[in-house]
């Protein structure tokens, strides 16, 4: 083998990254293991604030020292390999940007019934469309009236931007333009506002091009006040900036308390802050203050007068020299300067009653948004300021005033912000600008949006005319950020909730234990039944196996992926798909060593043979799952990127890792003892000869009854589409005893007036999800709160039993809810489109790669026939076993499962065609139905091992993996047994019938 060497070396270099990026994945588990033994009580409760309290404690505090090197907790975080919500419960949610309201507000709210007639009707298009808002609005606009757009938006607050002589495209322009900018501060003002959950790893991310925004919080246990923060209207405020000489006397007081807690708690060896439930970070203090407290106290007073100098010295230098009074500092005009990590103790501090008592009431303390980095030092340092509020607590001015705001450059060419004002603000900011600039030092103004400071300037003089210039040290990110920001008060974008999720933290950990059951279960049995097929040889293709799973999570955790249920499923799969490759290879080694070759020579043939066939089936099943992965969303993605990831670990480790063991393991030496073949192996399947093409007719007839069953039950009863496909709301109800669903079912239509509603055990008779399309059209928190409260009406009515919140108390005379879901009906449209397009694309490109692979239109034709047969038979399957009672729902999940099933199958049909095309180029015979009966019987023994433990893994996976997946792997069961069966008996019989006919 050539490149042997690199191969080693490529091995060895994954290797540790992985162990590296893995290790603060076991670093993070021990510190949440410590909180919760430290918020466990007498009784064995978990008191989830004090965790949660403990957690925030060092979460900018170094936890890790890897080779000299410290990590906070917050960059382990950050570095591990997290769960996704449903493997430890949390809230998801999908935000949508409303145009609407954005369109109507450059317009001034204009009152033209013309325009507001487009609107409305632009509104009802977009349920069934998906183009961008303003061109249905345009659309629409000039189907009611021929009058330009300029009319309407060429108002005072747009002079400059939009004038009366504009096209509509130019008008057009300008409408995208704010829209994408409004998108664009809604999610600045959204992910600063997550991430006030600190600790539990909020995620956001922009749907590029639907005007939605994505939010993951795991671990969030209060889903109305998440609602409330995601949705409240962003708030921007001008506050004046106090000076620290304006309240030295306040801020020595409280250094003086503090520091006097500190004394008397060291006194008492006392290590836990009481007001705060948290561990003290006090340490050496005792040392530290040590016959040295007047000096130090004296430096304090001496930087809070104005002193010269530019940080506190001595003891009390930072907080993480392990000294937590509050001022130990680096001064800075109108702030205080904090490393980063000391925050979270810091704003404990100022929250507490006793300091908030020693502080002025005409002054808050305020963070600013985002700390910045110093450059000699690299730490992370974030500014707290000082601002008057005065006795009324209300602000200098409100973000209404401001009619535009951009991005411009000084007269130094540096990035600078501009505003204008209308005349309203234009009257108060010129005497707000001229009180400050009188001031010695000159006054600053603090820029404030939900309570944080995003710049407080200086302001060098009297400002008359309301248009003004902020410059800094922005970058010019960061000023094309602050002018959008400053739109927030005059353009609001309201953003509504379209899509959203609960998991509880029970079904989270009820779905962590079935996935670990499921992998363990599914390694284990395709370890033993390799070994007793393929001797040694399975030895090392389970040690490649091992190597395969262990890349796969070492290189979701360098990728920063969060690992899900789906993607669960998709490493058992992968466990089942990997095997394949070494079949291929093994099965070429034995029919070499049949046929006299030698142990060394048959090795590198079977390889060399096996390679292409390998490489063709690894191409195909990742091209399906690109096309999932670019299409789909939520769980779908996590499911794909596992897969992709399988897909190249298992074809490195099948195809490289394996064979520098296995010629390792033989050296020189043709007679080494490294076998292929056991007792049980050895004569099974061998030199069989079946006439698979004699039967393609019977096969035909068989496989149009069964579809056509299928299709007529199908259309006759309908498909059980999932609210992910038809839109509603859905809950997962648990129960201490066992309840029938369909009388449960019976009670809760009349309390939804009616509506469909589907009620169904789920993963046992204890529990049931109740699904809906009650008020689905309407997507207001008022409708989820009258649909949640008409069900919880509904049970206690049926059952006789009461609702509580908590699902720890569940008893014989309470349920709980312990998950829930919502879909809007725009959303659940986009999902169904994206999974036919899913499927349209998989299917376009397989066909061209196989043309591409094999030259013959006939190949490709056969293989698409075969793959839309597969995906038929699955839906029959659903169908037919709906009449039994036993009903799955199609959602995103089986759309994962059709594109599995496509790429598996296709798997299958490539190896044999790889057969076809190898005999055929031979030349020995011109009889096509022999050839092809010869390729399918010599592939016949990969054909049916790669079968049987990938059917033995998911069959795993259907019986341990869940409720959630039970759907899922039912399809690939069926997927399995009929793309084997499609293989041998459609793609293959095709192909000879589409050619005797081109002939």
């Amino acid at each position: 083998m050539q490149n042997k060497g690199a191969v080693v070396t490529l091995t060895i270099i994954i290797t540790l990254l992985c162990v590296y990026y893995l290790s603060f994945t076991f670093v993070s588990r021990n510190i949440q293991q410590d909180a919760v033994d430290y918020a466990t009580g007498e009784s064995g409760v978990v008191n989830l604030n004090k965790k949660q309290n403990y957690l925030d404690s060092v979460w900018n505090l170094p936890v890790y020292n890897l080779f000299g090197i410290e990590y906070t907790y917050r960059e382990v975080k950050d570095t591990e390999l997290s769960r996704g919500l449903d493997l430890q419960g949390g809230m998801h949610v999908t935000l949508e940007v409303s145009p609407v309201d954005i369109i109507k507000g450059l317009s001034g709210n204009s009152v033209d019934p013309d325009f507001n007639e487009a609107i409305k009707e632009a509104r009802l298009k977009q349920r069934s469309s998906q183009a961008r808002f303003s061109t249905l609005f345009l659309e629409s606009y000039k189907n009611i009236t021929q009058k330009p757009l300029a009319d309407i938006f060429a108002t005072a607050a747009n002079r400059g931007r939009v004038s009366r002589g504009d096209s509509d495209d130019k008008v057009m322009d300008f409408l995208n333009k704010e829209i994408e900018d409004a998108i664009d501060r809604s999610f600045i003002i959204l992910r600063t506002r997550i991430d006030q959950f600190g600790t539990s790893q909020p995620n956001i991310q922009r749907l590029q091009g639907t005007g939605r925004i994505q939010i993951e919080i795991p671990g969030a246990d209060n889903p109305e006040r998440v609602r409330k923060l995601l949705q409240g209207v962003a708030k921007l405020e001008f506050w004046e900036v106090t000076e620290l000489s304006d309240i030295n006397n306040s801020l020595v007081a409280i250094n003086n308390l503090l520091v006097n807690e500190q004394k008397s708690a060291m006194s008492l060896g006392d290590t836990t802050d009481e007001a705060t439930n948290t561990p003290s970070i006090s340490g050496d203090l005792g040392e530290a203050l040590s016959g040295e407290t007047d000096s130090t106290l004296n430096e304090l007073d001496s930087a809070l007068a104005g002193a010269e100098t530019d940080s506190t010295t001595g003891q009390l230098d930072s907080l993480n020299s392990q000294v937590s009074p509050l001022f130990a500092l680096t001064k800075a005009q109108g702030g205080l300067i904090y490393d980063v990590r000391d925050t979270a103790i810091i704003g404990q501090i100022i929250r507490r009653k006793e300091v908030k008592d020693l502080l002025p009431r005409t002054v808050k303390p305020l963070w600013e948004v985002k700390p910045t980095i110093n450059e000699q030092t690299g730490e992370e340092l974030l500014q707290l300021f000082f601002v008057n509020v005065g006795r009324g607590g209300k602000a200098l001015l409100s973000g209404e005033v401001i009619t535009d705001a951009r991005q411009e450059l000084d007269q130094f060419s540096r990035p600078a912000v501009s505003m204008q004002m209308n005349a309203q603000g234009t009257r108060v900011w010129r005497k707000i600008t001229a009180a400050a600039a009188n001031k010695n030092p000159r006054g600053r103004i603090a820029i404030v949006l939900d309570n944080l400071v995003y710049s407080a300037p200086s302001v060098n003089g009297e400002i008359p005319n309301g248009n003004s210039q902020i410059s800094g040290n922005f970058t010019l990110e960061e000023a094309k950020d602050l002018a959008n920001i400053l739109k927030a008060g005059s353009l609001p974008a309201p953003t509504r909730i379209v899509e959203e999720g609960i998991v509880g933290p029970t079904l989270g950990k009820i779905a962590q234990s079935q996935g670990i059951i499921s992998i363990v279960s599914g390694l284990a049995i395709v370890v033993l039944f390799m070994l007793a097929y393929y001797a040694k040889g399975g030895l090392v293709a389970n040690i490649a196996l091992v190597f395969n799973i262990f890349f796969i999570l070492g290189i979701l955790a360098q990728f920063n992926a969060a690992l899900t249920l789906p993607g669960i499923a998709g490493i058992v799969l992968t466990i089942g798909m990997s095997i394949d490759a070494n079949v291929l290879i093994f099965e070429r080694i034995r029919e070499e060593l049949r046929n006299g070759v030698k142990l060394r020579e048959a090795i590198t043939t079977g390889y060399k043979k096996a390679f292409s066939s390998i490489l063709d089936a690894n191409i195909t099943t990742l091209l399906t799952a690109i096309i999932l992965f670019v299409l789909g969303q939520g769980p779908i993605k996590g499911f794909a990127i596992t897969l992709m990831i399988g897909i190249v670990c298992s074809f490195f480790s099948a195809v490289y890792i394996t064979r520098v063991i296995i010629e390792w393991m033989v050296g020189r030496n043709d007679n080494a003892k490294v076998s292929f073949t056991t007792p049980l192996s050895r004569g099974l399947l061998r030199e069989m000869n079946f006439n698979f093409m004699a039967k393609r007719k019977i096969a035909y007839i068989f496989s149009a009854i069964l579809i056509t069953v299928g299709m007529t039950l199908t259309f006759t009863q309908g498909l059980n589409l999932g609210v992910d496909f038809q839109g509603g709301r859905s809950y997962i109800v648990n129960f201490q005893n066992p309840v029938v669903a369909t009388t449960m079912r019976n009670a809760l239509s009349e309390s939804f007036e009616n509506a469909g509603t589907e009620v169904k055990n789920f993963g046992g008779n204890n529990t049931v999800k109740v699904t809906t399309s009650y008020l689905v059209n309407d997507e207001s928190d008022g409708a989820d709160d009258k649909v949640k409260d008409a069900m919880i009406q509904g049970i206690e009515t049926f059952t006789g039993q009461k609702y509580v919140a908590n699902d720890s108390k569940v008893d014989d005379s309470h349920f709980t809810i312990s998950g829930s879901s919502k879909v809007g009906a725009t959303i659940a449209d986009d999902i169904k489109d994206a999974s036919l397009e899913a499927g349209i694309f998989s299917i376009i490109a397989i066909f061209l790669y196989i043309l591409i692979r094999f030259r013959k239109w006939q190949f490709s034709t056969g293989a698409i026939v075969a793959l839309l047969h597969d995906a038929a038979v699955v839906f029959s399957a659903f169908a037919i076993a709906s009449l039994f009672g036993i009903k799955f729902e199609i959602d995103q999940v089986f759309v994962a499962a059709i594109l599995t099933i496509i790429g598996y199958s296709i798997n299958d049909t490539v190896v044999v065609f790889d057969r076809i095309r190898e005999y055929l180029n031979l030349g020995t015979s011109t009889d096509k139905i022999s050839i092809f009966n010869h390729a399918i019987n010599s592939t016949l023994n990969r054909t049916l091992m790669t079968s049987l433990t990938t059917l033995i893994v998911v069959l795993v996976l259907f019986l341990f993996g869940g409720e959630v997946l039970r759907g899922f792997s039912f399809a690939l069961l069926v997927g399995i047994v009929v793309g084997t069966y499609s293989s041998v008996f459609i793609a293959s019989p095709i192909v000879v019938d589409l050619d005797k006919r081109s002939k």
